[in-house]
């Protein structure tokens, strides 16, 4: 299986340069990295979206797509004299086997070890592995100071920003800077939700800065507590898109089948369908 994915790989390369070579085609020879942005986050996304339809041939499908991104990206790094996909290759491959002794050295009798045990011992050596590559003497202020790779400057700025706040609250916790129980975020949660009720009663209509502020401190803290609980929030918010989508087109669909629009409803009556439709999901 091994040698026939090899294969398969081998194959999809060879394309991939032929498309760049000269004389291939011009879309291709015309990208460049920051060009492919787009397409690689729209393959993340159609990826997503195969997985939460649970069909194995788009999922099939959308898989290719997204490693021809990888492929083409490595291509041009290659041509312009930078790593290669078999360097990305063998990255990932080493660094693998470097967060799992576990399971390739198997350290201190860790064949019994938990989920909860790998992840933490995952974002740990993350975290060590981002302490060692900074140079001594960085703590000082200044430009150098900034180019220093510290614990959450390398959470991608480009993430969801629900994501975002999962992965920076992750790797504040490998370093010890979390919340004891869920129950402490719980609270947190409800301290935020009583600033914006204050902001929210104060009846301010004009600069909303602070009533922002408060907004990004409530969803922050949620996205701890999804962390807390191993719920990855971007997923959890998205199925939630999803059930009330579902749920409000059929409310829209009962009431066209009436001959009537949402506009002509009142709120108690599209309240009183909302139940319905809900009761029956």
């Amino acid at each position: 299986m091994a040698e026939t994915a090899g294969a398969h790989f081998d194959r999809l390369i060879a394309i991939m340069r032929a498309l760049r070579a000269p004389g291939g085609c011009p879309w291709d020879r015309e990208q460049t990295l920051a060009s492919l942005r787009p397409f690689v986050l729209e393959e993340t996304y159609e990826v997503l979206e195969a997985i939460d339809t649970g069909s194995a041939d788009a999922l099939c499908e959308e898989l290719g797509d997204y490693l021809y991104e990888a492929v083409f990206l490595a291509q041009i790094s290659q041509e312009s004299g930078g790593f290669s996909i078999a360097d990305a290759i063998d990255a990932i491959c080493d660094k693998l086997v470097r967060r799992h002794p576990h399971v390739f050295a198997r350290e201190h009798g860790d064949t019994g070890i938990t989920t909860t045990q790998v992840i933490e011992r995952w974002e740990t050596m993350k975290a060590r592995e981002r302490a060692a590559a900074r140079p001594p003497g960085s703590g000082q202020n200044g430009d150098e100071a900034t180019r220093v790779k510290t614990t959450l400057s390398g959470v991608p700025k480009t993430l969801p920003s629900l994501l975002r706040a999962y992965e920076v609250s992750a790797r504040a916790a490998a370093v010890g800077f979390d919340w004891a129980r869920s129950a402490d975020v719980l609270d947190k949660i409800e301290e935020e939700v009583a600033e914006v009720r204050r902001e929210v009663e104060s009846g301010a209509t004009g600069d909303l800065s602070r009533a922002e502020e408060e907004m990004g401190d409530l969803l922050f803290a949620i996205a701890n507590l999804s962390r807390k609980l191993g719920i990855e929030p971007e997923a959890a918010l998205r199925r939630a898109n999803e059930k009330f989508t579902s749920r409000f087109d059929a409310v829209e669909h009962a009431f066209m089948a009436r001959g009537r629009s949402l506009q002509d409803a009142t709120l108690e009556e599209m309240e009183e369908e909302w139940q319905t439709v809900k009761g029956r999901s």
